[in-house]
């Protein structure tokens, strides 16, 4: 490692002002920050230090979601060898899922990255460590069969028009990756929706249907069990299917303190409250459906831990925070049990919310700005 500080630092020059590549000085310096750490330090102002910084923020993150992501490339290969009925070996189903998700990693990456040092290049500004989350979380709310080229127009739209336009890290309303889904759910359904996407190359006359899109038709004579929900052995987009491995990342993400419980708990309260809702309800079949279930369909448990949690687009208010998540848990179960044009909901809700959610702080704010006016009016009085 110190002869590539070294290196680094004999070729800096070439790249700081004056020097033969000023250009890509912004470049430059997001490989060196990505292999070691900034020595920038502050000279003035009152500033709080922390030993954890953007860059290990964001890694704690891609550690949190790689457990999902390894049973997740194993899973397009079970459910791909299972609708052909043979049952290979845990490597054998691992290494066709990795060839399948793979490339999409590096679509993700190569497209979304491209853009963002590009962007950086014109504005003369540093490359953000923010797209090292997004680029991998895409890969895992998408089907394992998406075509390269859509997901490539998705994540060039997700980083231009729900990231740069707004000034970039830090400063976009909607979450990029979400954004990226939502692009592709609009513009080519086909391709997001129905039996053929959730598994790899299946053979046609094995049903591919998520629980959720059985749920929808109201097929519930072969719904999966609730044991194969938990753990993740269905079909669906390549890192939401199992509850329990994204639950796993959420205890590390909690203990590290990088996402709030706060939001997380708020989202499957609001959830089962809706879900309760509907089981006094009981006006059809889907209603019928245990409240707890709903939780480890789809991408509920997913959303709740990985994309409601974003510190971005989500409510920073602690108040808030409980507001936004409880409203995303109700709203999710609500989308899938009234839109038959979308099973799953929540993509929709968290996207929803990420609109209200200055607003949701807004009101937080004033409230409590009314509480102490009346406090310290009290406080004259007597």
């Amino acid at each position: 490692m110190k002869a590539l500080r070294k290196f680094l630092d004999k070729q800096k020059p070439h790249f700081q002002p004056g020097g033969k590549f000023e250009k890509l000085e912004s470049s430059f310096e997001a490989f060196e920050s990505f292999l070691f750490v900034p020595n920038k330090v502050t000279h003035n102002g009152a500033h709080i230090r922390d030993a954890i910084d953007m860059k290990r923020t964001m890694s704690f993150v891609i550690i949190g979601v790689i457990p999902t992501l390894m049973f997740g490339m194993w899973n397009v290969g079970y459910q791909h060898f299972l609708s052909f009925g043979q049952h290979p070996d845990i490597l054998t189903n691992f290494l066709y899922g990795l060839g399948k998700v793979l490339p999409i990693i590096i679509v993700s990456y190569g497209v979304g990255l491209g853009i963002e040092f590009l962007f950086a290049q014109i504005r003369h500004h540093e490359v953000n460590e923010g797209y090292l989350v997004t680029g991998i979380l895409i890969p895992l709310i998408v089907p394992p069969e998406i075509p390269l080229w859509e997901l490539a127009v998705a994540v060039a739209f997700a980083v231009i028009f729900g990231k740069e336009v707004f000034g970039g890290t830090g400063m976009n309303v909607f979450n990029p990756a979400l954004t990226a889904r939502a692009f592709l759910f609009f513009a080519y359904p086909g391709n997001m929706s129905g039996e053929k996407v959730w598994i790899a190359d299946k053979l046609d006359s094995f049903s591919g249907a998520t629980p959720l899109g059985q749920a929808l038709v109201g097929n519930f004579h072969n719904f999966p069990s609730p044991h194969d929900m938990f753990f993740g052995f269905i079909p669906g987009s390549v890192g939401e299917t199992s509850t329990f491995l994204i639950l796993i990342g959420a205890l590390f993400l909690l203990i590290t303190g990088i996402a709030s419980w706060r939001i997380m708990l708020s989202v499957f309260a609001g959830g089962l409250l809706m879900g309760l809702i509907f089981n006094l309800w009981g006006a059809n079949q889907y209603m019928q459906l245990p409240a707890w279930e709903h939780m480890i369909m789809g991408g509920f448990a997913f959303g709740a831990v990985f994309m409601a949690t974003d510190p971005v687009t989500s409510a920073q208010t602690t108040k808030g925070k409980y507001y936004y998540g409880f409203l995303i848990g109700m709203l999710a179960i609500l989308i899938r049990v009234f839109n038959p044009a979308y099973p799953e909901g929540m993509m929709l809700a968290i996207l929803l919310m990420n609109v209200f959610a200055p607003l949701i702080d807004h009101f937080v704010v004033k409230s409590n700005i009314k509480k102490r006016l009346k406090r310290a009016k009290v406080a004259l009085v007597e």
